[in-house]
């Protein structure tokens, strides 16, 4: 007999959850830089940058899903704008062995956790491209973003409690 027995340990890491990177690629990217040359020029101040970061989800196939995380830039200095980026980078993912109740937290918060970093350097290579130092995005707390979410969900819908069933469509 050379067929072993299933062991409990077996099967436990036969159910556990399972998270498969399918692709990864800029869904959308766009860099403006309106005031060139004159916002160009050496020995002025650096721009205040104002961030704004969001994550949706969406089912594209049984088990398969698109996570758009997308980040939008904005530097000004004394009021007028120096440069906008503008990037939506996604991630098309599958999950096994997920329950519909972890379902919106691993689309919400692992998955873009992994593509980040990528994200992070095409947004750093277009502002450099721009003749600007690269934009290095600090880490982001997507855990802290996707309770945010939810808080915000929550106050839309007084009364009634935050849609925790994991639907990845009440992530849009």
């Amino acid at each position: 007999m050379t067929d072993a027995p299933n062991t409990p340990a077996d099967n436990a890491a036969a159910q556990a959850p399972q998270l498969r990177v399918l692709a990864q690629y800029v869904k959308d990217l766009s860099f403006e830089n309106p005031g060139a040359p004159e916002t160009l020029r050496p020995g002025q101040q650096a721009p205040a940058i104002d961030l704004a970061i969001d994550v949706q989800a969406r089912t594209a196939g049984e088990d398969t899903f698109e996570v758009v995380l997308t980040v939008n830039a904005k530097a000004s200095r004394d009021e007028s704008v120096v440069f906008i980026a503008e990037l939506s980078y996604a991630g098309l993912f599958q999950l096994a062995n997920v329950g519909e109740t972890d379902r919106e937290p691993f689309l919400l918060i692992e998955c873009p956790r992994l593509i980040f970093p990528f994200a992070r350097r095409v947004l750093a290579d277009a502002t450099r491209d721009g003749n600007f130092p690269p934009l290095m995005l600090d880490p982001v707390d997507f855990a802290g973003l996707y309770r945010a979410q939810l808080a915000k969900r929550a106050a839309a819908a007084p009364g009634s409690e935050s849609n925790g069933n994991g639907d990845p469509a009440a992530a849009n």
